[in-house]
């Protein structure tokens, strides 16, 4: 699938000091967005991204606010509904680290693990849609929509039924 929504910084060209990036989807870039997230559809997406060098270090600071407005089915009524998403976000990204050294390094479960930058360079509205993926609902229902389970049977019938009711009365 081509990359239909990209933002590429090339590592070698930033400069020392803070940028401000803002990307906003054209429509003809929100069915592909769409794809990646694997929702129904997405109806907007912008986000503004500040990128900070730390050559010292070695890092690369990415931090910013992605928004998404996205169209998904509502796992109680089955109905379609655009809910707005929005996050703030912060990523570092190490200008030294190797996939290889990256698997050797250990790591503790609240660690901050640095993202590996391939092919020098960060792809800006990848990290953005990276960041709308890991906040959209894994069930999602409607403002105010509540399950509840009505059984089609009643109490007596549901009794009757019950697998080790049979053993008891086989028992005595």
């Amino acid at each position: 699938m081509q990359n239909l929504f990209s933002y590429p910084l090339d590592v070698d060209e930033l400069t020392p000091a803070e940028k401000l990036y803002h990307l906003k989807a054209a429509p003809q870039n929100l069915p592909y967005i769409r794809d990646i997230l694997k929702i129904d559809d997405v109806k907007s997406f912008e986000a503004e991204i500040h990128v900070k060098p730390e050559r010292k270090q070695h890092l690369i600071k990415v931090w910013g606010t992605a928004r998404a407005e996205l169209e998904q089915t509502s796992v109680i009524s089955l109905e379609k509904f655009v809910k707005p998403y929005e996050t703030d976000f912060e990523v570092t990204f190490d200008t030294k680290l190797t996939p290889a050294e990256l698997r050797e390094m250990a790591f503790e479960f609240d660690d901050e693990v640095p993202d590996i930058i391939t092919d020098g360079k960060i792809d800006l509205a990848a990290v953005a849609m990276e960041q709308i993926a890991l906040i959209i609902d894994d069930f999602p229902r409607r403002e105010g929509e509540i399950f509840e389970f009505k059984s089609e049977f009643d109490e007596e019938t549901t009794q009757r039924a019950n697998p080790f009711n049979v053993l008891a009365k086989l028992k005595k």
